[in-house]
């Protein structure tokens, strides 16, 4: 008795199975990271430095943050906080004063960011001029984004 020819074998026929079986997870596998990356969007300001200038008055200082948002999706700066204590605060105007301080300070100007809505690389630098109780004491200073997040530093203030 002869076997026909016709039909394939049992190991080509696992072969070809297994092979579809590897498309189809890889085609799964490259779908579920796009949605994975929708879903995993961040935001994170860096604040890569802050120093204070003297300005020539007693006690009093200009205080530049430079800060970068490394985030994947765009971040709002909203209010700055001296010592835990928002100073200034984003309005429809602009930059204004909230008229609390922390204990000993006096905020004269809150500046005007050069951007306040950070999209993923872009960097913003703001000054506020501040005249504190006294020289040589560390401050920190913080900025607050619009989804509540609050990313502080502190300076010397020499």
């Amino acid at each position: 008795m002869r076997r026909s020819s016709s039909g394939i074998s049992p190991v080509v026929a696992t072969v070809i199975l297994v092979a579809i079986a590897i498309v189809i997870a890889i085609a799964v596998a490259f779908w579920a990271s796009g949605l994975v990356g929708v879903f995993t969007r961040f935001e994170k300001i860096e604040i890569t430095s802050v120093y204070a200038t003297p300005t020539g008055t007693t006690n009093q200082y200009d205080i530049t943050i430079r800060a970068k948002n490394t985030g994947s999706t765009s971040a709002t700066i909203d209010q700055l906080l001296l010592n835990g204590v928002p100073i200034c605060e984003l309005t429809s105007g602009g930059w204004s004063s909230t008229n609390s301080t922390p204990t000993g300070f006096t905020v004269n100007d809150c500046g005007s960011p050069s951007a306040t809505a950070l999209n993923p690389g872009d960097t913003t630098e703001v000054t506020i001029r501040v005249t504190a109780p006294s020289a040589g004491i560390t401050v920190e200073v913080a900025l607050h984004s619009a989804s509540g997040k609050l990313y502080p530093y502190s300076v010397l203030l020499s």
